[in-house]
């Protein structure tokens, strides 16, 4: 219920003025959000083609080592090159976006070498086969440590849209329609107030409000001053 007085109408204003800041405020995040979110999807675009064209070449590879060794022998060297990889989960907070990262503790490319194997008996192909999987296992984990990060500001970008949107598109438009319906009643009780005092000064100006005559009182007359020598002379005393 609107309430048409001038304390109702500036504590409207205020409220108005602080939910304009509020979106204002909503705004500015939303862009810090999506800023945080387009750096880290930049880099996890690269490595989505990364791991599309280094997978790509390992399938070839391995598909040539298997012709080559046998895919038996390739199965062999699979299960002696087998190893643990580790990981942990680390809780962060991006302006006030809390999300879970994956920290992988590296590096997963080996050295010929560093694997269990002899290499000097193995093809070119399975070397190359073998190293662009663990290309692609270390650009995976990679992505895996992004991916939380962009669930989470994805989300936290549409609940402030939402909100933005609910306060420029429902709560504003109401409180201005409640402002100005206050703002012409106001105005239209002062024109009012004004036509009642101009009103007041003509009827009194015209004599509406004078005194009746018959409560009137009658004027006083005085006589008029008589000077020493108009006054009659003094009996004569008669010493009785």
């Amino acid at each position: 219920m609107i309430h048409p007085t001038r304390t109702d109408l500036l504590q409207l204003e205020e409220k108005a003025t602080s939910i304009a800041n509020s979106v204002a405020i909503l705004k500015a995040r939303r862009q810090a959000l999506i800023r945080g979110f387009l750096e880290s999807v930049r880099p996890l675009v690269r490595s989505r083609d990364a791991i599309r064209r280094d997978y790509g070449i390992a399938i070839d590879e391995l598909h040539l080592s298997e012709g080559h060794e046998g895919a038996a022998f390739v199965e062999t060297l699979a299960a002696l090159s087998e190893r643990e990889v580790g990981v942990d989960i680390a809780e962060r907070n991006l302006l006030g976006v809390r999300y879970r990262e994956l920290v992988a503790f590296g590096p997963f490319v080996r050295m010929p070498p560093e694997r269990a194997y002899d290499y000097t008996v193995t093809t070119p192909h399975l070397e190359e086969a073998v190293h662009r999987f663990e290309s692609v296992l270390e650009t995976v984990l990679e992505i895996a440590a992004f991916e939380s990060k962009l669930k989470m500001l994805g989300e936290e970008i549409l609940a402030v849209t939402r909100r933005v949107r609910v306060l420029e598109e429902r709560v504003l438009p109401r409180l201005r329609t409640e402002i100005r319906s206050i703002v012409q009643f106001l105005g239209e009780r002062e024109r009012e107030a004004h036509y009642r005092l101009k009103k007041f000064k003509s009827d009194r100006r015209g004599g509406a409000f004078s005194v009746p005559p018959s409560r009137t009182c009658p004027p006083v007359r005085r006589a008029p001053a008589r000077g020493l020598a108009s006054l009659p002379p003094p009996a004569p005393w008669s010493g009785a």
